[in-house]
C-alpha cells in the first residue's frame, strides 16, 4: 500500500519581496515548517516569479544539486566557473555545486517578468568537482508521456546529476491516462501540478497542489483537464 504526503498549494511557504514573489514547498528562508523540510533527497522546491529587471545577487553554494525549470520568460547565469548563459522557457539548467560556486541569476527582461522552479536535491556524494549544463527540451515529447528531463546517467536524455533521480516533465489532454513505474526500488514518487487538473492514484491536485508517493511501484496520473505537471522519482533514505 502506498504511503502518502498531500501538499496543497495553498499550504506553501510565500515569501513577497517586490521584485521575488517566491512560494515554498518545504522550509526555506523565513518560512520553517517541521513537517515541510525536505521529501527524501528533495530539499527544495521554490516556485519562483521574478520581476523584470530583477534578480539574485552572486551567492555561493556547495554540496547541492540545483536544477532550475523556467516556464515564463528568461533568466541570467553567470557563475564562479566562467559560464555565462540566458536560460529559457523550454530549457532546463543544472548546477552540482560540489566543492562550492558562487553565482548570480536575474530577469534580463525590461517588460516581462520571469516564471520557473528552482529544485535542490542532496547530492549522493560530497565534494564532487562543480559543474554546469543547460539543454534546450524537445516539448512535443511531453505530449501525452512523461518527458524524461533528468537522470543520473550522462548518456540518458535531459541533465544528469549526482544523485539516483530522475525527472519527467508532461502535458496531458483531458481524460488522458498513463502510468509510470520508478527506475530503482526504493525511491518514490513526488508530484508537482503545473496547471490544469489531475489525479494521481486517484488523488486530486489542482493548479500547484503536489502529492508525494512512496512503498509503490507505480502511479497512474490521469488528466481531468488538459494539464502540465513535473513528476520527479527521488531517493527516500534522506
Amino acid at each position: 500500500m502506498a504511503t502518502t504526503v498531500l501538499h496543497k498549494a495553498d499550504t506553501r511557504g510565500h515569501a513577497n519581496h517586490g521584485w521575488l514573489n517566491a512560494y515554498h514547498s518545504f522550509s526555506f528562508g523565513s518560512w520553517y515548517n517541521p513537517d515541510r523540510v525536505h521529501f527524501g533527497a528533495l530539499r527544495v522546491l521554490n516556485d519562483d516569479t521574478i520581476a523584470a529587471g530583477m534578480g539574485f545577487g552572486t551567492h555561493p553554494h556547495d554540496n547541492m544539486e540545483i536544477i532550475t525549470i523556467p516556464f515564463e520568460g528568461d533568466l541570467a547565469h553567470k557563475d564562479s566557473m566562467g559560464n555565462a548563459a540566458t536560460i529559457k522557457s523550454g530549457d532546463v539548467q543544472v548546477m552540482s555545486a560540489g566543492t562550492g560556486i558562487q553565482h548570480s541569476e536575474f530577469n534580463p527582461n525590461h517588460d516581462q517578468q520571469t516564471k520557473l522552479f528552482q529544485i535542490w536535491l542532496f547530492p549522493k556524494m560530497r565534494n564532487v568537482t562543480p559543474r554546469y549544463q543547460q539543454i534546450t527540451l524537445d516539448k512535443s515529447l511531453e505530449k501525452n508521456d512523461f518527458a524524461q528531463i533528468l537522470s543520473p546517467n550522462p548518456e540518458d536524455a535531459g541533465v544528469w546529476i549526482h544523485q539516483d533521480a530522475w525527472f519527467y516533465l508532461s502535458d496531458f489532454d483531458k481524460d488522458f491516462s498513463k502510468k509510470l513505474s520508478l527506475q530503482k526500488a526504493d525511491n518514490g514518487f513526488y508530484i508537482i501540478n503545473i496547471e490544469g487538473k489531475i489525479e494521481v492514484n486517484g488523488e486530486k491536485l489542482e493548479k500547484r497542489d503536489a502529492i508525494g508517493l512512496w512503498k509503490t511501484p507505480e502511479i497512474e496520473i490521469k488528466a481531468t483537464t488538459a494539464a502540465k505537471f513535473l513528476v520527479m522519482e527521488i531517493p527516500m533514505n534522506y
